[in-house]
């Protein structure tokens, strides 16, 4: 048994497309009596609408197995005035908040995707109250600072570049939220009662899942889908404990290495 902390994006599914074997895999991974907890950066949806997405994908799991970085966000800023620069879709996740659009304590940025509205969250109307709120004294928060996030249309720019200019703009520091903040790897194993060092982090993001997840003392597979690309692993220096062609193959694997 193990615990196993799975990344949602380019790990079960890509744009909506669920990966071959990736639902059998999951429930093989349950049959063999492994805790499992999936933790995404995604910020287009909310978690109840994620879990429904997934398991209309096949995938069999419960709303309370997710963990958002909008659930994250809303038990952090709990009390506290806040511009929120998100998608609509994890308004649901928010819920609890005080959101206001001046006068904030914090501004919190997150969720990067065209939409039905091109724009709308990014417009320099957005960013420039944003500035204006960091300037008067509110501070930085984001989601995530991926730089790009991968769709079955190619690569696309992610919120990432927004977070890098406001902070450049502003010259504050953004609190990370989401993956690979150890906070919210701390806070996945805390709901599966799990120490890190017998924990496993799945994931295709060499950056925000497997060196996140090895500095919080969790040991590492690399999936070669999503937004795996082989030369970030030798650009970065990460060195994942292993490498397998999708998620179908974990389960052969771990009872291979456990």
């Amino acid at each position: 048994m193990a615990a196993i902390l799975l990344d949602v994006d380019g790990v079960l599914h890509v744009s909506g497309e669920p990966i071959a074997g990736a639902a059998d895999a999951v429930r093989r991974l349950r049959a063999e009596g492994h805790r499992l907890r999936f933790v995404t950066n995604s910020t287009i949806m909310s978690c109840r609408q994620l879990g429904d997405s997934l398991r209309a994908m096949c995938f069999a799991l419960d709303d309370d197995e997710l963990q958002t970085t909008g659930v994250v966000a809303a038990r952090v800023l709990a009390g506290r005035r806040v511009l929120a620069l998100t998608m609509p879709g994890i308004l649901d996740d928010l819920d609890g908040l005080q959101l206001i659009g001046m006068n904030a304590d914090a501004v919190l940025v997150g969720g990067c995707d065209e939409g039905e509205e091109p724009g709308r969250v990014f417009s320099y109307l957005n960013l420039n109250r944003a500035f204006l709120e960091l300037e008067a004294g509110a501070e930085l928060y984001c989601l995530h600072k991926n730089r790009w996030w991968q769709t079955a249309d190619g690569p696309k720019l992610d919120s990432g570049a927004f977070v890098a200019g406001l902070e450049f703009a502003s010259g504050i520091d953004a609190t990370v939220l989401g993956k690979p903040s150890p906070e919210y790897f701390a806070a996945a194993l805390e709901a599966i009662d799990a120490d890190p060092e017998l924990a496993w982090m799945i994931g295709d993001d060499v950056e925000g899942d497997v060196r996140g997840a090895q500095r919080h003392g969790m040991r590492t597979v690399l999936v070669r889908t999503g937004k795996f690309r082989p030369d970030e692993v030798e650009e970065l220096g990460v060195v994942p404990d292993g490498i397998v062609s999708s998620l179908a193959q974990l389960p052969d694997w771990l009872e291979a290495n456990l």
